[in-house]
């Protein structure tokens, strides 16, 4: 039986991608476990722990390799499968992902882009026409992309990604502000909400905002 890897692992591995990009591009060559954990803030034996699930990659006395483990994490990851994406809605959301995120380096190509707006089709961005969205089903036909990004209003998105599973699409990324959520085994999504990440921001900003107090009374 294989055996199943934690989310939690899985979690952590695109911060090692990062990570060891960072060190690839300073032209560090190889780096050892405590390095390592100095740099991510994660102890070097929760390093090891997590690259032993995939075989391990290191020598003893010598360390990991930048660029092979680096490589090695993006085939786990799945950066080198040269994966196409549509994107759904070229509104603010839509626009900001599309110019700002490097594709190909997060083992996504972005093909095509489209909107339901007359007033946006036919304008570009990062370097795409925006398509009319009524053109999806023959463009997907035609171009086989295995996933789509919605950056739809959140009351158009369950429609959108029936629509899109319809088409044969089986991987979302969804910045629509409500769930999406789907119990088919071969259907993957993320969900993408960057209000939780301030309102978590501002519970921890709260949090220390109390412990200033109470130590300023004693």
């Amino acid at each position: 039986m294989e055996k199943r890897i934690s989310d939690s692992v899985i979690n952590r591995l695109p911060r090692y991608y990062r990570h060891l990009t960072d060190l690839l591009e300073s032209g560090t060559e190889r780096i050892s476990s405590r390095e390592l954990s100095e740099k991510m803030n994660i102890t070097a034996s929760q390093i090891r722990q997590d690259l032993n699930c995939f075989g391990g990659f290191g020598q003893q006395g010598y360390g990991y390799n930048v660029e092979l483990l680096r490589n090695e994490i993006a085939k786990i990851l799945g950066l080198t499968q040269g994966y196409t994406a549509i994107l759904i809605g070229a509104g603010h959301m839509g626009r900001t992902f599309a110019t700002n995120t490097k594709f190909e380096s997060r083992g996504f190509r972005l093909i095509g882009i489209f909107d339901t707006d007359s007033k946006k089709i036919g304008q570009e961005v990062a370097r795409h026409t925006i398509r009319d969205y009524r053109e999806v089903g023959s463009f997907i036909e035609e171009h086989q992309p295995q996933m789509a990004i919605l950056a739809v209003p959140k009351d158009a998105m369950h429609n959108v990604a029936e629509e899109m599973i319809a088409y044969g699409i089986r991987a979302f990324l969804n910045f629509s502000y409500t769930e999406l959520s789907r119990e088919d085994e071969d259907i993957v999504v993320e969900n993408v909400h960057l209000s939780d990440s301030l309102m978590r921001l501002s519970y921890k900003l709260l949090e220390n905002n109390k412990k200033n107090t109470v130590t300023s009374q004693k």
